[in-house]
């Protein structure tokens, strides 16, 4: 091949580079984009003036909400953006007033009934979906990680003014309640804009990822997991039927777990038994013979019969086999188990 071969086949092969590169890069971009995205400020305040139209808000009114939205917000933290939007709400809207106003003031164990305003379809969706955000908010910080979801139930990112701050809170309940999936589904969203979304929660939300995310079932960890949402709910005033059902899955998971291990320990007394006299090791595939039928005794257990109830000797032994090689918080779990037997017995 002679050089202006070559120089021809070199500018072909860089046109053809240069022809399918920004196809490539497009396709990029396209695979990163984020499914959901900020409003800007003057999108919202454009939403809020429809809003104060509609409502035939007073000229003065209209004068005091303006001036809260004169100095633009220069931090990147949307929380300040909610709330200068409630803020304005609360101006225009005696209801909001007496709402806001009255969360100052509602312990936390006082908030279990989503109030009225936030449920009536005929208010404006941009003031209710907002205001909901800004309660669930506030029930999150109480705590209150039931409430806070329930509040939230059925918003979308777009359908309020700080869609991080939604999809936050949203990850961080279904955390708390051990909802692994949907827990997941919302940090893979809230993470979609890790890079706008403010760094408290792109810190947290790549914690809880990382926490949650090997979460086993029926796992020591779990229980250890529903054991701390049960003393949640409690320090709440919260004992009704959810704490109820939390406290029976833990007994049953330790019971689960208790029955494995003396499973395992009947199979390595029986592998230590036999007949046979022999020090050297079986064949593979031998024949060890044996003359019995090879049934098994069922296990019977006589009503009132609690494994709780062993010696203290034998209740060591078995809860120190059950912590074996796993953190010393755990134990503290599996002796919560007993007393709770002990309290269930007495």
């Amino acid at each position: 091949m002679n050089f202006k071969s070559i120089i021809a086949c070199t500018a072909v092969a860089t046109l053809f580079c240069f022809a399918i590169a920004p196809t490539s890069v497009a396709q990029d971009e396209l695979e990163k984009r984020a499914s959901w995205s900020f409003p800007d400020q003057l999108t919202v305040k454009a939403d809020l003036d429809k809003y104060l139209s509609d409502s035939e808000v007073p000229e003065p009114i209209l004068q005091q909400i303006a001036i809260l939205w004169e100095i633009p917000i220069e931090s990147d933290d949307r929380s300040l953006l909610l709330d200068q939007l409630i803020n304005s709400f609360a101006l225009a809207n005696k209801d909001v007033r007496e709402f806001t106003t009255r969360l100052e003031t509602t312990p936390a164990t006082a908030a279990n009934i989503i109030p009225a305003l936030l449920t009536d379809e005929s208010q404006d969706d941009f003031l209710r979906n907002n205001l909901r955000l800004f309660y669930a908010r506030w029930l999150a910080h109480s705590d209150l990680q039931d409430e806070c979801l329930q509040v939230l139930e059925g918003i979308t990112p777009s359908q309020v003014v700080d869609p991080a701050t939604l999809l936050f809170y949203q990850a961080t309940g279904y955390h708390r309640i051990l909802a692994k999936d949907v827990c997941l589904q919302k940090i893979d969203l809230l993470l979609e804009n890790e890079e706008q979304i403010p760094r408290r929660y792109s810190t947290i939300a790549n914690l809880m990822k990382a926490d949650v995310g090997p979460l086993k079932s029926d796992s020591l960890d779990e229980v250890a997991r529903l054991m701390a949402d049960i003393r949640r709910r409690l320090k709440l005033g919260r004992a009704g039927t959810r704490v109820r059902k939390e406290e029976d899955d833990v007994i049953a998971k330790l019971d689960k777990m208790i029955e494995e291990l003396e499973q395992q320990q009947q199979q390595q007394s029986g592998s230590g038994g036999g007949s046979s006299s022999s020090s050297a090791p079986a064949q593979d595939s031998s024949n060890l013979g044996g003359s019995g039928p090879g049934n098994v005794d069922s296990k019977s257990v006589k009503q009132g019969d609690d494994w709780g109830a062993l010696p203290p000797r034998e209740r060591q032994k078995a809860l120190q086999q059950i912590s074996k090689e796993l953190p010393a918080h755990y134990r503290e779990v599996i002796e919560e188990y007993f007393r709770k037997l002990a309290r269930d017995e007495g």
